[in-house]
């Protein structure tokens, strides 16, 4: 992945065609029973996802964000409400979609090499093995890993570890791609190479995109839309839409007055539900 080239100037943003929702939560809570008692972490949150729509969803820490993807991927079932994907109630793991977790490190298996953990997620995927060769081939180029194909995650950079989770997920080709905090771990100058390498995966094969994030700054860079969601037990709080123009460009898109203006939005929101 490269960081956006800086003598591309921005462009007015096209005008976008609505989308057909392929994503809808209703009412969705969710208690957790534990040994002091229950912790209700979602209560009656609705929201709904249009095809290849970027959305990150922010709140405060401990607002239930990672809970809400492990019930969209079909990982946990809700307490109550439902989540219906493609019109379809989701009742357990969903094949269609995958779900990249911040801890890159424990996702990835060391004692295989890049090559082999990225297809190590196309095991159940019914292709024959020139068409799985290829698109392991094709994902790793496409997160900058191509000539480290034979090195094993210790042997990479975390920045490099987290592009080898990303490259297994986008190999999977799924319609749906759920990311949890996925570069909260990483230094700054790393993270800016991550979001415009993501941002150019999406746009070459657009897919719906859910992240969560705490960095509203990051949030509001990369998405269509912004989901604000209160303090446990989570409830959608707000929403906003990003009309910035794309291409987005690191210091030029953060540097535009309606960029500030919704960073401030947001900051006061969260301020008044943490």
């Amino acid at each position: 992945m490269r960081t956006g080239a800086l003598a591309e100037p921005l462009v007015s943003a096209p005008v976008v065609p609505l989308r057909r929702e392929i994503l809808r939560l209703d009412l969705v809570g969710k208690v957790y029973q534990g040994s002091s008692g229950p912790t209700e972490a979602i209560k009656e949150l609705s929201f709904g996802v249009a095809e290849n729509e970027f959305v990150s969803i922010v709140g405060p820490s401990g607002s239930g964000k990672t809970s809400l993807l492990r019930i969209i991927s079909g990982l946990s079932a809700p307490t109550s409400g439902s989540v219906h994907l493609h019109g379809q109630p989701v009742s357990g793991v969903v094949d269609d979609l995958v779900l990249v977790f911040q801890d890159y490190g424990r996702s990835l298996c060391p004692w295989l090499t890049a090559r082999r953990n990225v297809a190590l997620g196309l095991a159940r995927v019914a292709v024959d093995r020139e068409t799985k060769r290829r698109r392991v081939e094709e994902a790793l180029a496409a997160v900058g890993l191509g000539g480290f194909e034979d090195h094993h995650p210790a042997e990479l950079s975390g920045g490099m570890q987290q592009r080898l989770q990303i490259a297994r997920a986008i190999a999977y080709q799924p319609s749906i791609l759920l990311m949890d905090e996925p570069f909260g771990s990483l230094d700054a100058l790393t993270r800016f190479e991550l979001e415009d390498g993501l941002l150019a995966l999406w746009t070459a094969s657009p897919k719906t995109i859910i992240f969560v994030t705490h960095d509203i700054d990051e949030a509001i860079y990369l998405s269509d839309r912004i989901i604000v969601v209160s303090s446990r037990p989570a409830r959608v709080q707000a929403e906003f839409s990003v009309a910035l123009p794309r291409p987005r460009h690191q210091i030029e898109t953060r540097g535009l007055p309606g960029f500030a203006a919704m960073r401030g939005d947001i900051l006061r929101l969260i301020g008044t539900v943490a």
